[in-house]
């Protein structure tokens, strides 16, 4: 029984496979811990198949070599592109950072091993918030469809320059930094002024205990204003979501 193998077809879709597998393991919603490393893969093989169509035309089979060189290659692509949609979800746990740290909620900071993010309540709170929401909306889709994309603007047997992933990464930086003062600033600002009222307080009445005052009325305004961030975290995460679809669209070879 004579089985015709396309290894052209074989070799392009397994390097498909390894971007989008590495791509999974790093960038979220895909990178929570509580998913199985078995479902990642399958779910990177499935979604390697299904672009199979679009990769494997016009390819053509490497030698040992080359193609080990591809798989590294390949590898290294995916795991920028999901660090620069890591940095752009950053934002969310970064303003729940600066909550904790204005709000007086810092000394109850933990490791949370399942998400892989050390903070405290308003940290953990707002990154499974956006986690959630980008399960629940059509986000993690965007996601997955800026990462197909990446097939166009750099082919399986491709690599990316390293001046575009430099110039990159820093404005997705600088891009986090902003973000996450627009969601946090009002809070911050209102805690601040807190802070500056109560040691008007003092000063005017040195009788009243305004250090032991400031704890309940900061946790207080805290809870309160932070109920309304949560109001506005849906549509900062579609945000974000259409964000990462650009920057993952935007990557030139």
């Amino acid at each position: 029984m004579n089985i015709p193998v396309d290894f052209a077809w074989l070799e392009a879709t397994g390097l498909a496979a390894v971007r989008l597998t590495t791509f999974l393991v790093i960038a979220p919603p895909f990178s929570y811990r509580a998913i199985p490393a078995r479902v990642k893969a399958m779910l990177g093989i499935g979604l390697a198949l299904a672009v199979s169509g679009a990769v494997a035309p016009g390819y053509e089979p490497l030698d040992t070599g080359g193609f080990l060189l591809a798989l590294t290659a390949q590898a290294i692509i995916g795991a920028l592109l999901g660090f620069f949609v890591l940095v752009c979800f950053s934002a969310i746990q970064a303003a729940g950072s600066l909550i904790d740290v204005f709000g007086g909620f810092q000394l109850a900071q933990a490791f949370d091993p399942q998400m892989l993010v050390n903070g405290a309540q308003f940290t953990r709170l707002f990154q499974m918030t956006a986690l959630a929401l980008l399960f629940a909306s059509s986000g993690y889709q965007l996601i997955l469809a800026g990462l197909v994309r990446s097939f166009d603007a750099v082919p399986v047997d491709g690599m990316v320059g390293l001046a575009d992933p430099a110039s990159a990464l820093i404005t997705a930086v600088s891009q986090m930094f902003l973000a996450a003062v627009q969601i946090a600033g009002p809070l911050l600002l209102v805690l601040f002024l807190a802070d500056v009222g109560l040691g008007l307080i003092t000063r005017v009445a040195p009788a009243l205990n305004a250090f032991a005052m400031g704890f309940p009325v900061k946790i207080l305004l805290t809870l309160i204003l932070a109920g309304a961030v949560m109001i506005t975290l849906p549509s900062l995460v579609g945000a974000l979501a259409e964000d990462a679809f650009r920057m993952l669209r935007g990557v030139a070879p």
